[in-house]
């Protein structure tokens, strides 16, 4: 299995970053961007966080979701009155107790929030940090790890290479963590800030050791034989981890747009550590509501991907999206996808 990691953290109004503003400063993006096409993009990329710090009261067309896509409260959008389970994970592992509260929560749901999970605070804050610190820098700066669709390592801004594509209110960078054989250049990697890749790599190797214990706890729960889905996804030496950084800037149109369009997740398993501070999330119920997660703090958010339905045939993959807001936010994920 190989996890991928996104991480969210807000940039606050201190941001050093250069603010072009007005349409003007929209076509010059797209100038300073148009040999991205050589890369294999079938169109210039314009960061979504220049168009947010550009100070249009509207958003480009191209980001404007069909009607029946975007978020509203016409649609079933719900808060408080449903939630998705919360999971205590303080239990020894192979509790009885916690392999039932993961299983039910999978079978009901395919979502829940997972807390006390053993993964220290300090490292959480450190690692949100340090991509606050990225996200913070000059266009510029950034740009040098402009990604390409050949692999989507770096950082980016559009996912899929449909020309004239409606596109997604929001900026990532993506990079390998393991096997060695598929950890990502050196080049790939931002050289700032300094302790990026060091909290990077222990956030991994945490998140990767909850999501064995995870499968440990989904194998005896929903009685699919002992570590039967550590084997699905290769074992411990054939687990590959990514890391996938998502950065939802201001939006000055959150009702027409969305930060990442609905989808199930093709891996095997997602962990979320989002930002508390701002509600996005949202999932579909069992009755095709959409359902605002609350996040806790510190808590992880745990998604059954569609390689984990597959084997079992009793957990739920479910669609989700995030919605934007006035605010920025981040969001660090970890998932689990099939070697």
């Amino acid at each position: 299995w190989r996890p991928i990691l996104y991480i969210q953290a807000n940039p606050d109004a201190t941001s050093t970053t250069r603010r072009p503003s007005g349409i003007a400063a929209t076509i010059e993006l797209i100038s300073r961007w148009r040999p991205m096409e050589a890369a294999g993009w079938p169109e210039p990329v314009v960061r979504v966080q220049s168009l947010s710090e550009s100070g249009a009261a509207t958003i480009p067309d191209r980001y404007v979701k069909p009607v029946h896509d975007r978020p509203s409260v016409h649609n079933g959008t719900t808060s408080g009155s449903v939630s998705i389970p919360v999971v205590d994970l303080s239990s020894p592992d192979g509790s009885a107790a916690t392999a039932r509260a993961v299983s039910e929560a999978c079978r009901e749901w395919g979502f829940f929030q997972a807390v006390n999970h053993g993964v220290p605070r300090e490292l959480l804050r450190r690692a949100r940090a340090a991509w606050r610190g990225f996200f913070r820098l000059p266009v510029e700066a950034k740009q040098r790890y402009a990604n390409s669709p050949a692999t989507y390592e770096g950082y980016g801004s559009r996912l899929g290479v449909e020309r004239g594509a409606v596109l997604d209110w929001g900026d990532y960078y993506f990079l390998h963590l393991r096997p060695p054989s598929s950890l990502s250049a050196a080049d790939k990697w931002p050289r700032l800030p300094p302790d990026l890749r060091d909290a990077t790599e222990e956030y991994g190797r945490e998140v990767a050791s909850l999501c064995e214990r995870l499968m440990a706890a989904m194998s005896a729960g929903l009685s699919v034989g002992p570590g039967r889905l550590q084997e699905e996804f290769g074992g411990a030496e054939g687990a590959g981890v990514c890391v996938r950084v998502n950065y939802y800037p201001r939006c000055p149109q959150p009702e027409l747009t969305l930060g990442l369009s609905s989808h199930s997740d093709p891996g095997g398993m997602t962990v979320l550590l989002a930002d508390e501070r701002v509600r996005g999330l949202q999932v579909r119920g069992r009755g095709g509501e959409w359902v605002t997660v609350d996040p806790i703090a510190d808590a992880f958010i745990v998604n059954v991907g569609d390689q984990i339905q597959v084997p079992t045939a009793k957990n739920r993959a479910h669609n989700h999206h995030a919605c934007c807001t006035h605010a920025c936010r981040f969001y660090f994920v970890f998932s689990a996808i099939l070697a």
